[in-house]
């Protein structure tokens, strides 16, 4: 079996394609979902993929993560801005994390776009990249276990 990747998308990100194009781009949640499992083809890891509205669902896969997941590709969306149930299920993960903004969230306004409280629990964050962002964390996760093995 494949070493797993989990990548979790928070709300609104169902809408991807019809919300705010402009910002967020065309591509939908199931061409995001494509691009991933591309990704993780290409390095020859498994992928499970969710999005969810509901805090309590993203606690619960990150949960998971803890004794399945080699990595966890996060887009808390808006509740990275004061989620403490989702920051606290992060740093009980055991597997690198990174936090993923589709938008460039340090150059929005207003101000508070650019706080996010789960990059604390984040080994690194990629933003402004687009539905991009997601492979190249997957890239990056797969450095990494290559890297340490």
């Amino acid at each position: 079996m494949a070493e797993l990747i989990y990548v979790l998308s928070g709300p609104n990100l169902n809408l991807l394609g019809e919300r705010e194009p402009k910002l967020y781009g065309h591509e939908t949640l199931a061409d995001l979902q494509t691009l991933c499992r591309q990704a993780c083809e290409r390095h020859g890891l498994d992928l499970v993929f969710h999005q969810s509205n509901a805090e309590h669902d993203l606690v619960g896969w990150i949960q998971e993560t803890r004794k399945r997941a080699a990595g966890l590709v996060i887009n808390p969306a808006g509740f990275c801005y004061y989620s403490v149930a989702i920051l606290d299920a992060l740093r009980m993960c055991d597997c690198p994390v990174i936090e993923v903004h589709i938008s460039h969230i340090h150059a929005r306004e207003p101000e508070w776009r650019s706080k996010t409280i789960t990059a604390a629990a984040s080994h690194a964050m990629i933003s402004g990249m687009g539905v991009h962002g997601y492979a190249l964390a997957i890239d990056h996760l797969a450095h990494r276990l290559k890297s340490s093995a």
